[in-house]
């Protein structure tokens, strides 16, 4: 007959082999989430640089700068070139809410709170926690991944893009258009 100890070590063994198999998937899964990242920030990149070169140099109407020129610098702003109003940007600031500002103005990572938030009020689910907002986007529902999403749902507020119904439970603000304009 096998002694406890004998067992409780074989068991002990297996558990400890069973983890450092997870936490080999875990730093490939971790590899790859880090590429798939840095593809999709690319992407959101490119698409801001084309925002930016579709967009009118100001508002007054004034032609494109031809390419391969430098452009003049704005306005009071010396060595400053104009830069495009409505194009995301990544890690730019949150502007205030206005009629009619589409959500291209902010960055990706804002828009995809807003478009929760946005889905969930469609479907009738109601207001979003950071926490369900951390499982919607894939991200592990720690504190540190919630923290951050709620410090993004707390500027979105603070801009009038989110409503907080309730303490840490965020929909769109009313007259909040969906993206593209749309409802």
């Amino acid at each position: 007959m096998p002694s406890v100890v004998g067992l409780l070590e074989q068991r002990e063994l297996g558990a400890r082999r069973r983890v450092d198999e997870l936490r080999e998937e875990a730093d490939r899964i971790q590899a790859e989430l880090a590429v798939a990242e840095r593809e999709w920030k690319e992407w959101a990149i490119a698409r801001s640089r084309v925002g930016e070169v579709l967009a009118p140099a100001d508002e007054s109407g004034q032609d494109q700068v031809p390419a391969g020129q430098a452009a003049p610098p704005a306005e009071g702003q010396p060595g400053k070139t104009p830069q495009a109003p409505e194009a995301a940007k990544p890690k730019s600031q949150v502007p205030m809410w206005r009629e009619g500002l589409d959500w291209s103005a902010l960055s990706v990572d804002y828009q995809r709170i807003l478009q929760l938030g946005a889905d969930r009020a469609r479907l009738g689910q109601g207001p979003v926690t950071c926490q369900e907002m951390a499982a919607a986007f894939g991200m592990d529902v720690v504190p540190a991944r919630v923290e951050a999403l709620r410090s993004k749902a707390k500027r979105l507020v603070a801009r009038g893009w989110l409503a907080e119904p309730a303490a840490g439970r965020f929909t769109p603000a009313r007259g909040v258009a969906g993206p593209g304009g749309g409802s």
